[in-house]
């Protein structure tokens, strides 16, 4: 339990890491749209995530600190869905409400279709 434990906190570091340089690299490029970051990473994520999750449905044999290390840690700390929810909220508060409602949709169908194909990719292997 104790090497699980550490893999999560280890790729949840990480994870954090490689969302505040992403979100940083594309709110610099793109200033007025600060939400973009988020997005992207969000939406990385989720293909990831489904893409992995896939891979160890076929490879059950992967250690669980691996898995867990992967899924719960790195994805976990990359992923930003309390940041999106504070971004989506202040767009709404900024009068911004067509921008917050195509951001609210292309993040939810955005991840759900990355997942899918994450998912589909995986299955290639099969």
């Amino acid at each position: 339990m104790i090497g699980v434990a550490l893999a999560v906190a280890l790729g949840g570091a990480v994870g954090s890491v490689l969302r505040f340089l992403s979100a940083s690299w594309v709110a610099a490029q793109w200033p007025r749209h600060f939400y973009l970051g988020t997005f992207t990473v969000n939406i990385i994520g989720c293909l990831l995530i489904g893409l992995l999750s896939g891979l160890f449905l076929l490879r059950s044999d992967l250690p669980i600190e691996l898995r867990s290390g992967l899924i719960i840690g790195l994805l976990g700390g990359f992923t930003t869905f309390s940041s999106f929810s504070l971004e989506l909220f202040k767009l709404f508060e900024n009068g911004r409400t067509y921008e917050a409602l195509a951001y609210l949709l292309c993040s939810v169908l955005g991840g759900v279709a990355a997942v899918w194909a994450g998912i589909s990719l995986a299955r290639l292997y099969q």
